[in-house]
């Protein structure tokens, strides 16, 4: 069960930095957020030095002001941890605090996110500085909820300082107890990487190859997330102590963190920041590019963290740094669309990034909802919208839970590893975005879950069809309720590159895929990667359909047993004939193994071959319209989203009221650019 935002209605709020302007703004600033009809204001977690200007003094006035006249407006405030960012007195007095690169360089004071976890100095003055502020703030009226830290392991993160590599030398004791464990887990034996000393234990660091032990690597990983999660349950704590009214997050989503252990250990809900328009800019020449539409994978994935969950910072306007990445203004309407794709997949607050622009510092090209001068402008006005339509439906949606008969498994032992390894690690992200946009374009509502040792077959039951493309790291336990779901009715898809691996990283003494080889119903009797001199080889699906294929192929030997049907054959190439995509009874489910990298037509092939509901009964709705579901109390509230800058025509085949506008919809209805519709 995932901890959840709960609240009585769906509400809007802003981040906004009082320290950065003139307190003669601050009247007109709240006010103006109240007759927006924000609630919400979030602000104070790049601010250490306005909270302790020198080592053991504090000061909380310039807050205290701020909130107060939040509070006397109705708004409530959010209140950061100021640790992301410390101060330059900390830095210069106590060097011990700042991360260091894996080529031992340290990273120096100027920016932000400069620090390590594991310090005793920065964990002991972070100690004060919260404790501090929590004594302080943890009766506060206007004060509802903190914000720990500020995006973990943004901008950087792996760390390499003297403090983690101690820390990860006592990490890894604890976990092995032996240096004979930890050896065999490491594969040590292998180019006589064998430790004899404890004293010899570290991170990884520079080798020649530069290419260091990837069993190592993959603890490395799980060491830097534990690290993660020790440093913010510390917070968590020691708030706890001082109130018992106000709620504990934190906000993001960055690698080598998993955040469903964070969430379940240390916070109240999980809490993200939404920027879609990062989308737009990033190159991608791939078949039918999700651009900003591939955000509604991100929140797929906090959902899976927390059902119902809050934006923390929404995306409001033009985005980019003094140093990198110019993004484009939102066209008109995508502000507008993009906070209902937020409220689509579970969000329940909604608080933009940021209220004015900065005038000052590296960010002073992400905007706001404001701009410099503080006058009038048409982002304004479609928040102002946003607002209105916001606190007209709040009371339905909030809380509805998001609908979903497939899930796409994600699993961050397989996500670590296969950073490292690129004969199976890069096939994930192609399957995985092939899967989503076969899914999104065919109108087939997908959640994210997140399998792990606390995973059990009541969750995964949940769904119709479960697609884990290519993980490669599956043990016995994992293929055990695997092999019970589909035994119960499920439906398993996998890929090439399955179960041969254990939990360290090394591979199995077994035929692939290991432990899944009686579920999937096949071994394999050969394999290779594409060779770019060579024919790409095809496979014909159900002797109609001739798909195209790429990356790696796995030639499959079927078990004789009567239950495994082939249903995709290889051809154009040396293993011409040779099974490629099977389709086995287990129990009451089926199980479908294919040996090869998905893609989108194939993906939608098998959309079709398990029967998940497209809804095409209820709606005919073009490509570029997202549907998206949220369900409460028996009712349905149906999400349309017109990701195009064209307007578009849908069918909608039975009567329904959109609820932002009253007006009743039927038959065939014309959706503006980026427009947003919410049907009941």
């Amino acid at each position: 069960m995932t901890k959840k935002w709960t609240a009585e209605k769906l509400m809007l709020g802003v981040c906004y930095y009082p320290e950065h302007w003139s307190e003669e703004l601050w009247d007109d600033d709240f006010q103006r957020m109240k007759d927006l009809g924000f609630t919400y204001v979030r602000m104070g977690e790049f601010a250490w030095t306005i909270f302790e200007p020198e080592e053991g003094v504090y000061s909380f006035d310039l807050f205290d002001r701020a909130i107060e006249k939040a509070h006397k407006l109705g708004l409530k405030t959010v209140l950061g941890t100021p640790t992301a960012t410390p101060p330059a007195w900390l830095t210069h007095k106590y060097p011990d605090v700042l991360n260091v690169s894996q080529a031992g360089i340290p990273y120096q004071h100027g920016a932000r996110r400069h620090y390590n976890y594991n310090s005793e100095n920065y964990r002991r003055l972070s100690t004060a500085i919260v404790t501090e502020m929590a004594k302080h703030y943890g009766d506060n009226p206007g004060v509802v909820g903190w914000q720990i830290d500020n995006e973990l392991n943004c901008e950087i993160d792996v760390f390499y300082s003297e403090a983690d590599h101690l820390a990860f030398r006592k990490w890894a004791k604890e976990k092995y107890k032996t240096l004979e464990k930890l050896n065999k887990a490491w594969g040590t034996v292998f180019w006589n990487q064998t430790y004899t000393s404890w004293d010899q234990v570290y991170l990884t660091r520079i080798t020649v190859p530069n290419s260091p032990n990837p069993h190592h690597m993959l603890d490395e990983k799980r060491f830097i997330s534990d690290s993660a999660i020790s440093y913010a349950k510390m917070q968590g704590d020691i708030i706890r102590k001082y109130t018992s009214n106000q709620w504990i997050t934190t906000n993001g989503m960055f690698k080598h963190l998993d955040n469903h252990k964070l969430t379940n250990e240390v916070l109240d809900f999980y809490a993200y920041d939404s920027y879609p328009n990062f989308g737009r800019v990033l190159e991608d020449e791939s078949e039918k590019p999700l651009r900003d539409r591939k955000w509604s994978w991100n929140l797929s994935v906090v959902r899976s963290i927390s059902a119902n969950f809050a934006i923390f910072e929404q995306q409001s306007g033009p985005g980019g740094w003094v140093t990198r990445l110019e993004q484009p203004s939102p066209n008109p309407g995508q502000l507008r669309l993009w906070t209902y794709q937020s409220i689509a997949h579970g969000a329940d607050l909604v608080m933009y990034f940021r209220w004015r622009t900065a005038t000052k510092g590296t960010e002073i090209y992400w905007h706001g909802i404001n701009d410099y001068h503080n006058l009038p402008n048409r982002r304004i006005k479609e928040v102002e919208q946003v607002s209105k339509e916001v606190h007209l439906i709040g009371e339905k949606v909030v809380g509805a839970n998001y609908q979903a008969e497939i899930a796409i498994l994600t699993n961050y032992d397989n996500e670590w590893d296969g950073e490292f390894d690129k004969w199976s690690g890069p096939f994930a992200s192609i399957s995985k975005e092939a899967w989503f946009k076969a899914l999104q374009y065919n109108h087939v509502p997908v959640d994210a879950y997140n399998l792990n040792k606390n995973s059990n077959v009541e969750e995964l039951k949940k769904y119709k069809v479960l697609v884990y493309p290519h993980a490669a790291i599956v043990s016995e336990e994992t293929a055990d309720l695997l092999k019970e779901y589909v035994n119960q009715g499920g439906k398993l898809i996998v890929g090439c590159r399955t179960g041969y691996k254990d939990e360290t990283g090394q591979t199995y003494m077994k035929a692939f895929p290991g432990y899944l080889a009686d579920l999937t119903g096949i071994t394999l009797e050969d394999f290779t990667r594409e060779a770019p001199f060579e024919a790409t080889p095809m496979v014909m699906y159900k002797e109609t359909a001739k798909l195209e294929t790429n990356h790696f192929y796995e030639v499959l030997k079927v078990h004789d047993d009567n239950k495994t049907e082939v249903i995709g054959k290889f051809s154009n190439c040396y293993f011409e004939g040779n099974p490629a995509l099977v389709k086995r009874q287990h129990g009451e489910g089926t199980c479908y193994y294919f040996g090869g990298v998905f893609t989108i037509e194939l993906a939608e092939k098998l959309i079709e071959e398990t029967q998940i509901n497209n809804y095409k009964n209820k709606f005919d709705l073009p490509e570029s319209v997202e549907l998206s579901i949220r369900k409460k109390e028996g009712k349905e509230f149906v999400f349309l989203l017109n990701y195009s800058h064209e307007p578009q025509e849908i069918d909608v085949k039975q009567e329904m009221t959109d609820i932002l506008t009253g007006e009743r919809i039927y038959q065939k209805v014309r959706m503006k650019a980026y427009d947003v519709l919410v049907l009941e």
